[in-house]
């Protein structure tokens, strides 16, 4: 993703605030958590039950939804090609700020081409924080059938177009930090699954948790 800067005569000013800071005041590193997959997949069941756990323990944690974030920060932002860009790129600064700001942030977005999330990578990676890239890998006919919103029968019927999974592809992730199917396990296990690897990346304190088995890179 090419991002033209307009803006001149800025200045970037430096906080007398150091991370390290921040770190010891909440007991946790900030970081993104980048929950990607079909829609319907389970993404922000996941992402909202993750926030309750991690609050639960004392942790501090933030959801930024993809239909969210679409009733304010980017409310004028369609669904063309150009405009998913900009929803990704307009979200990946914000959980940038946040985790600079000691949050563990949770991002639940289908973000189907792999450039945008590689853009999103690096833009945390160049800031020097942490980026854990988590795929939801509930297959396609599960995800259609579940179909809360509806929008997969919108979209086989031609009334939606440039659907995810239907008319337009979805790049899954070739090396995610973390692969969990919302059809196999439950809420609550693929939960257990992404505070053990916290746990063990040292982005939050090793907690009570009951050992879970998962896919890991």
């Amino acid at each position: 993703m090419d991002v033209v800067t307009k803006a001149t005569n800025v200045v970037w000013h430096s906080s007398q605030v150091e991370r390290s800071e921040r770190k010891a005041l909440l007991k946790q590193s900030g970081c993104t958590l980048w929950l990607t997959g079909y829609p319907s997949s389970g993404k922000s069941t996941t992402a909202y039950a993750l926030e309750r756990a991690l609050i639960e323990h004392g942790l501090l944690a933030y959801v930024l939804d993809g239909d969210n974030v679409r009733h304010g920060l980017n409310k004028n932002l369609g669904f063309s090609m150009q405009d998913r860009e900009e929803n990704i790129r307009r979200v990946a600064e914000v959980a940038k700020l946040f985790a600079d700001a000691g949050l563990i942030t949770i991002t639940s977005f289908i973000s189907p081409y792999r450039k945008e999330r590689d853009f999103a990578r690096r833009l945390h990676s160049d800031f020097g924080l942490d980026f854990v890239e988590i795929f939801v890998d509930t297959p396609l006919e599960i995800c259609e059938q579940r179909d809360p919103k509806g929008l997969f029968k919108k979209a086989r019927r031609g009334e939606l177009t440039g659907f995810t999974g239907i008319d337009d592809p979805y790049e899954a992730p070739l090396d995610p930090e973390l692969v969990i199917d919302a059809s196999v396990h439950s809420p609550e296990e693929i939960v257990t699954q992404i505070m053990s690897l916290l746990a063990e990346r040292h982005l939050i304190p090793a907690l009570s948790i009951p050992d879970v088995q998962f896919r890991a890179r």
